[in-house]
Formats: C-alpha cells, sequence, structure tokens
C-alpha cells in the first residue's frame, strides 16, 4: 500500500483531525452522504484544497476501494505565514517573502523554491488551489530545497497580502511592461515579491495591492523571462541590496 496517499472517508478525516499534512484531496464527482459533508466542512475548516473528479481518475492513483474518495499527503511541512512573520520579528529580521501566484509548471515551481532558499528568501507563499503540486517531481526539481525553506499555503492571497502589509512589509509585484526598472528601486527593508505565471502574469487583486511594481527590460525579440529566470534576477537584486545597506 502507497504511503503517500490515503483512502476513504473516514481515514482521512482521521487523518485531518490528527494535523496530518495534505496535499490535496479527490473526491469522485457525485459522492453524498453526512460523512462526506462532515469531510467537505473539516476541509474547508482547515484550508486544505480538494477537486471533484471522475472516478475513472481516482482509480488510475489507486484500484484499492478508495469509497470515492483519495488524499495526497504532503511531502512537505507547510507553516503558517503569521508564526513565520512573528519568528523573524522576534528574532530582529527583515522579513524577505516570495508569492508565488498562479504558478503551475512543477518545474518552475521547483526551480524557483532552489534559488530561493539559495538567496536567503525566508517563506515561499503559495495558494492552497491554482498552484503547482508539492510533491516528488517539485522536491527534485528544487534539488531538496523544499524540505529547507520555509512554504506557507493560503486560502486568500489578497488576505495574506494585507497581513503582510499591516505587518509592515512593503509588497513588490513583478511585471513585464510596467513599472520601475528593477536595479533602480529600493528593495531594502521588510518585503513580498510576487511573481506569477508566464501565461496569466499577477492577477488584477494582487497588482492591486502591491505597493509597487517593477519589471526587468528586455532587449532580445522574445517578449519575456522564463518565470524561474526572473524570479532569480529579482531575488538576487535583493539580496545585493541587502548586502550594501
Amino acid at each position: 500500500m502507497r504511503k503517500d496517499i490515503i483512502y476513504g472517508l473516514r481515514p482521512v478525516i482521521e487523518a485531518v483531525e490528527a494535523g496530518k499534512d495534505i496535499e490535496k484531496v479527490f473526491f469522485k464527482t457525485g459522492l453524498k452522504g453526512d460523512i462526506f459533508h462532515s469531510l467537505v466542512n473539516l476541509l474547508n475548516q482547515q484550508k486544505i484544497p480538494f477537486q471533484f473528479v471522475p472516478v475513472e481518475k481516482l482509480n488510475r492513483i489507486s484500484r484499492i476501494n478508495h469509497q470515492g474518495v483519495i488524499a495526497l499527503v504532503s511531502v512537505i511541512t507547510y507553516l503558517e505565514l503569521e508564526e513565520v512573520l512573528t519568528s523573524l520579528f522576534e528574532k530582529g529580521e527583515s522579513p524577505f517573502i516570495l508569492v508565488l501566484d498562479n504558478i503551475t509548471d512543477v518545474r518552475n515551481f521547483g526551480a524557483i523554491a532552489r534559488t530561493a532558499e539559495c538567496a536567503g528568501v525566508h517563506a515561499v507563499l503559495i495558494p492552497s488551489k491554482g498552484a503547482a503540486m508539492v510533491g516528488p517531481d517539485a522536491i527534485k526539481t528544487s534539488a531538496g530545497a523544499l524540505h529547507t525553506i520555509s512554504v506557507c499555503r493560503s486560502a486568500n492571497l489578497s488576505s495574506s497580502l494585507e497581513y503582510m502589509k499591516n505587518s509592515g512589509l512593503r509588497i513588490i509585484a513583478a511585471t513585464e511592461k510596467e513599472g520601475e526598472l528593477f536595479y533602480n528601486t529600493d528593495l531594502t527593508g521588510p518585503a513580498a515579491l510576487i511573481m506569477g505565471s508566464e501565461d496569466k502574469g499577477i492577477s488584477g487583486p494582487l497588482l492591486s495591492a502591491s505597493d509597487i511594481m517593477i519589471k526587468i527590460p528586455v532587449f532580445g525579440n522574445i517578449g519575456s523571462l522564463n518565470v524561474s529566470a526572473a524570479a532569480s534576477v529579482l531575488m538576487y537584486e535583493f539580496v545585493r541590496q541587502r548586502r550594501i545597506h
């Protein structure tokens, strides 16, 4: 039996109540019943993402009697953003948080996490839904960095940005065409850097919540850098500026 998945309604409920880190829960489309509704309420309370899928997808994951529900056990332990920031301020450090909005490519996510760990980013914040799966492939691409760097999940990134702003962090959004040139911008002090996906960029609400927008100049025929490459450039500009101040 695979150790990275949990089958059945009651076993999943027990795992969540025991505090086990769950990456995502898949339900068979059309599933009903009191126990099912109890589990859904519990998942909502714990901000654990779930999805309804055809039974064929569940069967591809496992042929064991799953009762229409399979939970993927997380390969990392997620931390609460509030606890991370409180700990950083108590230690007298200047928080540097990386926010990934709509990054769904596992290889990009893993590569960004690897650079973030090397650059001294204190935590990576991802949405509970719409983000790359933090599974073995992401761990491998990150060269193990995801086992070292703090990773936080948020059910509402806009609310998390507001919390960080109220905690004294500047919200800095990386854009392709708008904003100041990154090397002409003061990137010192407590801050959160938002990176968006290549196809959609940063979502409107997060852009509206940002304090400043920065861009990387592009001189070739291709309009933009890969998000992993862009994140690397910007994270190390944060490093450069913080080291000389």
